[in-house]
């Protein structure tokens, strides 16, 4: 064996180590940089020799979703089978998520001046209530006085995420900013379906640990886009919470 050869079965040696690390699978960036950073590959290298290993893996290797690497031994191999998280969550609620998302939407991405916990059925009807709601007043010194609404659907039973994302569409009625909050103990195959629903949708996907309250670690998998927003919805609803959310 060559020494070219030798460095390409190391690579491939290391890259079979990673996803038997991880039966639930790896995406193309997480591989990419592991790669670059254990055989100081550049960039394009180490994108030829992923393609190539999968397509030399005989199989081995598989694509179940979009840019998710997976051993077909683990195809049915989910995030989600572990006892000790269902028993790690059996004392939280969605709603011990619902103040500390506000909080992040005010402070760590600046969209909203106010946001309050609501859930439960406080807008009526049958199109549901959003768990967190707020707005990004305009200051005195704006030019342009223009009030934005953003809402979100908190979901940690993991088994209902496309009821949770079926609600978040409903919310754009009203909403110029949606976004779906889920946990990050989600099997991987539904995460990168949901992120590719929610980007044709300009819906933003929030991951987070359900199994703790106190410090969920929101992280931005895609951000809302502001779209338009029904006024006769919108303002149906916020003179309901008029006081609550400070307008």
């Amino acid at each position: 064996m060559g020494k070219n050869d030798s460095q390409k079965q190391q690579k491939i040696d290391f890259s079979m180590e990673i996803l038997k690390n991880n039966p639930s699978g790896v995406k193309f960036s997480y591989l990419h940089a592991e790669l670059i950073k254990k055989f100081s590959l550049q960039t394009g290298q180490a994108t030829g020799f992923i393609r190539d290993f999968f397509i030399n893996s005989n199989g081995e290797v598989i694509k179940p979703e979009k840019g998710l690497y997976k051993l077909a031994s683990n195809q049915n191999v989910t995030q989600n089978s572990s006892n000790s998280l269902v028993q790690a969550t059996n004392n939280i609620s969605e709603k011990d998520f619902y103040q500390s998302f506000a909080d992040w939407l005010i402070e760590e991405v600046q969209e909203c001046s106010k946001a309050i916990p609501l859930g439960g059925n406080k807008f009526g009807g049958k199109w549901g209530t959003p768990d967190v709601i707020g707005v990004l007043l305009p200051s005195r010194t704006d030019i342009i006085k223009e009030i934005e609404v953003t809402t979100a659907e908190i979901k940690i039973n993991i088994n209902q995420l496309i009821t949770a994302f079926g609600q978040a569409c409903s919310y754009k009625l009203f909403s110029h900013r949606v976004y779906l909050v889920i946990p990050q103990q989600s099997n991987t195959d539904d995460i990168v379906r949901l992120d590719s629903l929610c980007t044709l949708f300009g819906i933003g996907l929030i991951l987070f640990d359900k199994t703790n309250k106190d410090n969920p670690n929101y992280q931005i998998r895609n951000r809302a886009q502001k779209g338009l927003s029904d006024n006769f919805y919108a303002n149906k609803n916020l003179e309901k919470i008029a006081k609550k959310i400070g307008m």
